[in-house]
């Protein structure tokens, strides 16, 4: 075979080889951890016997797929998102990476006895989490988190880059001249860091947005035309000494969520785009290293790895989450979730382009940093949500959604529901859907057989209905399709055996159960009540402990509590048996009342 294609067939072996180990993730590894193991076998300590040391080429790798992923990442998140966690989200952004910087900086200039700025050096490299590694690991783990924590984890590593940039450029610049720096010089960097990067990104974001919207291309077109978009508003903000990291994900924010004919095909094509990236990506960086270097340095790195873990970062969600009264065990889990993966190796790229004396020990530490994290904080994410129990049952969304080309934004759509066995519209002939205007179920699938309904078409459970109609009812028909589902005995666990409506007085419920409530309490609705005690903006899984009870936030409405779940408080002893029961039996002829 001639060069070309030798390298074109051990390209496309290692991404083979790598989808095909994907498979093993299911039994615990991060799947991203894979595609580094299979790129470091392929290397030259492997048995793969690939001798690759271009640096400046794994990094031009390394910057387009972390593009990628970011775009991507921005694209599937939703606004509501941004509500429910922006500010917690920035804090940790960038008060946390400095906190995370600074402590681990000072741990490794103590313990490696090296320069401190060489330890802020290494501390800074390894400060920052990597959305490609948070991204992954979140939508492969199995759990669903409750909003707050999900949303503030994967806002975080998407905007936490320009922070831990600004620090490694700013130090090396510094190592470099061996001058000193000043307040002013490092603010201004830091405002032209975030500053360029977030305007940037929001004007190319929107610019792209009104051009997707009005152009008329072939369907897998409008994917490269974002992607490529997506890459040109990256380099032009880097060019302009921003952020194009925080940039490009702000572009794929706005135009994901500016709704248009072209959505649907995006999301699936950049689907494929971002797991090329990854994988390509971690390949690269594991051909970079050998393991014999990494065996030499693994006692320190796996030091530093466990000050990152069960100090650094603990310290720095604990002083960036301190104004937004997150819970403790939410405090934990997203300290636990601080995961390093190509964010620091690319970071570690920086001293090796710039030729810096100790570069290839800093990038050593690094890769090593990096593996103990995947291994320990990746492998242990889902066991992790459920010990501090932050897994929140799963709801079932539409079994399908498409655009209609040639409509405004926003307009109508078409879903795909499934009736549940819980559904009011089982056994019926669809009353329930006549109160969603602009509605029309157009087609129904039932036992492979593919219906037209006509009048008094009777519904039944399991069957699939195709719905035209406004998107704005999208949540609202989740509801009627899923029906009281979380009756499911996990999801009774999490959220008891009663619901409560959040508009319901807290008199009747303290008179049911004999709390003891303050005078200001008692004229409150639950709703109201629940939101006082949490101090905070209210996201499914909120629980609050009143007496014996604990209320559990089950479905909001415009960011307002709509019902509350309701059982006894487990770490409060229960009444006998009798009492008990005459309690429940009292409780549910109140709920008769109020309905």
């Amino acid at each position: 075979m001639t060069d070309t294609n030798v390298i074109l067939f051990f390209v496309g072996l290692l991404l083979f080889l790598s989808v095909l180990a994907s498979s093993l993730s299911r039994f615990g590894p991060p799947l991203l951890l894979i595609f580094l193991m299979v790129g470091m076998l392929a290397g030259q300590d492997g048995p793969g016997q690939i001798d690759f040391d271009n640096v400046p080429l794994a990094f031009f790798i390394a910057n387009l797929a972390l593009a990628i992923i970011l775009l991507d990442g921005g694209l599937r998140t939703h606004l509501q998102t941004f509500r429910v966690a922006l500010w917690p989200a920035l804090s940790l952004a960038s008060v946390g990476v400095l906190v995370s910087a600074s402590l681990a900086g000072a741990f490794i200039a103590v313990w490696l006895n090296v320069d401190w700025r060489y330890g802020l050096l290494l501390g800074s490299i390894v400060a920052s989490t990597d959305a490609a590694a948070v991204f992954s690991q979140l939508r492969s783990s199995g759990v669903t988190l409750n909003q707050r924590v999900s949303a503030t984890l994967e806002i975080e590593s998407g905007t936490n880059d320009p922070m831990a940039i600004f620090l490694v450029t700013f130090l090396l610049a510094t190592i470099d001249s061996n001058e000193g720096f000043t307040a002013s010089s490092i603010a201004s960097q830091i405002v032209s860091q975030f500053g360029i990067g977030i305007v940037g990104g929001i004007v190319l974001g929107y610019g792209l947005s009104f051009l997707v919207a009005r152009m008329r291309l072939v369907e897998g077109l409008y994917a490269l035309l974002i992607a490529s978009g997506g890459l040109m508003a990256f380099t032009a903000i880097n060019q302009l000494g921003g952020s194009g990291f925080l940039g490009i994900y702000l572009v794929g924010l706005i135009v994901g969520n500016r709704r248009n004919h072209a959505s649907e095909h995006v999301f699936r094509v950049m689907d494929g785009l971002a797991w090329l990236a990854q994988a390509g990506m971690f390949l690269v960086l594991g051909l970079l290293v050998n393991p014999h270097q990494l065996w030499d340095h693994f006692g320190s790195a796996a030091l530093i790895a466990a000050f990152l873990m069960f100090v650094a970062r603990p310290v720095a969600v604990w002083l960036s989450l301190l104004p937004f009264h997150f819970p403790t065990r939410e405090q934990g889990f997203i300290a636990w979730v601080g995961l390093r993966g190509a964010v620091p190796i690319v970071l570690s790229l920086f001293p090796l382009m710039a030729d810096m004396e100790g570069a290839q020990f800093l990038f050593d530490i690094t890769f090593a940093v990096v593996l103990v994290s995947l291994i320990v904080q990746g492998s242990s994410l889902a066991w992790t949500a459920r010990l501090l129990k932050l897994q929140v049952p799963r709801e079932p969304g539409p079994a399908a959604s498409f655009g209609f080309r040639g409509t405004r934004p926003d307009t109508h759509v078409l879903l795909a529901f499934r009736i549940q066995q819980a559904s009011s519209l089982a056994a019926t002939q669809g009353e329930a859907l006549n109160r969603f205007d602009g509605l029309r179920c157009v087609a129904v699938t039932r036992a492979h057989r593919l219906l037209f309904p006509k009048d008094k078409f009777v519904f039944a459970v399991d069957d699939l209905l195709y719905l035209i109609t406004p998107e704005r009812h999208s949540d609202e028909l989740g509801k009627l399709f899923r029906g009281e589902t979380k009756h499911a005995p996990e999801a009774r666990t999490f959220f008891g055996s009663f619901t409560l409506r959040g508009d319901a007085g807290m008199t009747e419920l303290a008179d049911t159960y004999g709390l003891s409530l303050k005078d200001g309490d008692r004229d409150l609705a639950i709703a109201d009540f629940m939101r006082r005690r949490l101090r905070r903006r209210p996201v499914e899984g909120d629980v609050v402990d009143v007496d014996t009870l604990r209320l559990t936030v089950r479905t909001l409405h415009a960011g307002v509590i709509e019902t509350v779940g309701l059982r006894l408080n487990e770490n409060e002893p229960e009444d006998d048996e009798a009492d008990t029961a005459k309690r429940k039996r009292r409780h549910k002829r109140d709920g008769r009342r109020r309905g």
